[in-house]
């Protein structure tokens, strides 16, 4: 069961700045002219172009802060990139007097756009905020997409695989190895098994100076490590598995029967073998040389090679019922990002949509409509202009706002410093948001009862 109070705390976290962001809507109708002929007070202006700058100058100072290839801290990354967010909400929310200003301007258009843009100049006080929610609505929709990107392209450059691409892989106690090998054998009928050994709890083995873990193994394993079906197999000679092959190297290995203390180091000739494309940097110790050793060795994972058999999601998902919590069953797919993001950028632009319906769902000046003589295409255009008018301003503070906040978006926690890797921002899906808003607004505004008036 979810900790309440942490989800209470989450959801007021970032319901602040989904606040300020929604308010735009509040300032834009608190700016508009209550009359046809009156203008945007020019406080309002100064007062939201102050507060735009001061949300741009926050956001501008968490990129800057982060744009450094370096290692930070989680509560550091965090809560930069949470004061990003609120700078990003606070620059939305200074826009909202723009909006009425703007359709203004738009009121003084020539003829073939005045008819469409009078009715949304005319009573800006009710089209204001149905504007400015398709402002704000794009514009987080353009900079989600931006961000999701951007941390997509990080997340792909610092995915560490944990076997070779498109191996599967089942890990378990040394007690369960018959089972799991049933089991396995059962549902993979013929196909060829790998068997990983470690050393048992009465030893140890470790590879000097190295981080890298002792891959133990027979021949079935070397060729699976190297991707080889010919690779030669000496029991004398461990392998080197590296991008940067070595002439004459040697490992050292410390083993014991106890603990540490009793360490005992010996070297073993190797060879050196170039990885698999995207595969795994391992060093590959022959088991008949451990238990040359003194070392007792036992079967811990089993593992499918993809040169002789391409696993399934299917094949790893029946293993895993049929083994339970008994085994880990793991497929190498590479990285594999989640397409959420869409989904909320979907409801999101949704609601631009709607916005710009919303500033034209009645008219006030019947007259107009009944000389024109196509209430319908009248309707269409005013939804189309009005969603323009949201979405084109929408689209350049999202793309200001997403190029920021891809920065403190994009940091890496740990040890290790994980250099930034260029992203393709998304200007395809960009373009398209800004001409589908418009078009399906237009088309909503053909449909039957758009164009219907009030009795004013």
């Amino acid at each position: 069961m979810p900790d309440i109070g942490f989800l209470l705390f989450f959801v007021a976290l970032y319901g602040v700045p989904v606040m300020l962001t929604c308010c735009a809507t509040v300032l834009a109708a608190l700016a508009a002219p209550r009359g046809r002929h009156g203008g945007v007070r020019a406080s309002f202006l100064s007062r939201g172009a102050s507060v735009a700058g001061m949300g741009l100058v926050g956001m501008a100072i968490a990129a800057w802060n982060t744009s450094e290839d370096g290692t930070y801290d989680d509560f550091g990354s965090a809560m930069t990139e949470l004061a990003a967010v609120y700078s990003a909400a606070v620059f939305l929310l200074g826009l909202g007097p723009a909006v009425p200003w703007l359709l203004g301007v738009l009121g003084r258009l020539p003829r073939p756009f005045r008819a469409a843009a009078r009715h949304l100049a005319d009573d800006r006080a009710r089209t204001s905020p149905a504007v400015a929610t398709t402002m704000v609505a794009t514009a987080v929709t353009v900079a989600l997409a931006i961000v999701a990107h951007a941390q997509t392209a990080q997340s792909r450059a610092n995915h560490e695989p944990l076997a070779q691409p498109g191996a599967l892989v089942v890990n378990f106690d040394p007690e369960q190895a018959a089972a799991a090998e049933a089991a396995v054998r059962q549902e993979l009928p013929g196909v060829p098994l790998a068997r990983g050994y470690e050393v048992g709890s009465t030893g140890h083995l470790d590879v000097s100076d190295s981080e890298d873990t002792a891959y133990i193994g027979d021949r079935a394993l070397l060729r699976y490590l190297t991707g080889n079906p010919s690779a030669p197999h000496d029991p004398r000679t461990a392998v080197v598995v590296t991008a940067d092959p070595q002439p004459g190297h040697t490992v050292q290995l410390r083993h014991g029967l106890t603990g540490p203390d009793d360490s005992k180091t010996r070297s073993i000739q190797a060879a050196t073998a170039g990885p698999v494309a995207g595969g795994l940097e391992r060093v590959f110790v022959p088991m008949e040389f451990v238990q040359g050793l003194g070392l007792r060795l036992d079967v811990v994972a089993l593992i499918v090679d993809p040169v002789l058999h391409r696993a399934s999601e299917a094949d790893r998902d029946r293993i895993a019922a049929r083994l339970g919590d008994d085994a880990g069953v793991y497929l190498e797919q590479g990285y594999r990002g989640t397409d959420n993001w869409r989904y909320l950028a979907g409801v999101v632009a949704f609601i631009a949509v709607a916005g710009a319906l919303v500033a034209t769902a009645r008219s006030h000046r019947p007259r107009v409509l009944r000389r024109i003589g196509s209430p319908r295409l009248l309707t269409a255009c005013r939804a189309a202009l009005a969603a323009a008018c949201g979405t084109v301003p929408g689209v350049v503070a999202g793309c200001v706002a997403g190029l920021l906040l891809a920065w403190p978006a994009t940091t890496t926690a740990g040890w290790e410093v994980v250099p930034r890797v260029p992203f393709e921002t998304p200007w395809a899906l960009i373009g398209l948001l800004t001409v589908a808003v418009p078009v399906l607004a237009a088309l909503a505004g053909l449909s039957p009862g758009a164009g219907r008036t009030s009795a004013r």
